[in-house]
């Protein structure tokens, strides 16, 4: 594998990762309400701990976002200059 196509590959893995990022939290926005009633009753969680735990997932997964995919791949970039 060159580097060229391992760069295409990390940004591609960028892009699809950060829009299901983007979609995950204005899901979150828009369908608060519901979302909250839906894990409430399948999970028996109050409202501040249900809060707690998508604050808690899209920060996790923001930051493997940053470690696996856009980091790797600006040092790539650093790297591959000519």
């Amino acid at each position: 594998m060159d580097v060229e196509l391992l760069l295409s590959a990390l940004g591609w893995c960028s892009l699809i990762n950060i829009s299901l990022l983007l979609f995950a939290s204005l899901m979150l926005i828009i369908g608060k309400r519901f979302s909250l009633g839906l894990h409430g009753a399948m999970f028996d969680l109050d409202e501040g701990r249900l809060n707690q735990a998508y604050f808690q997932f899209l920060a996790n997964y923001k930051l493997l976002i940053l470690v696996f995919n856009v980091t790797p791949y600006f040092a790539l970039q650093l790297a591959n200059v000519n």
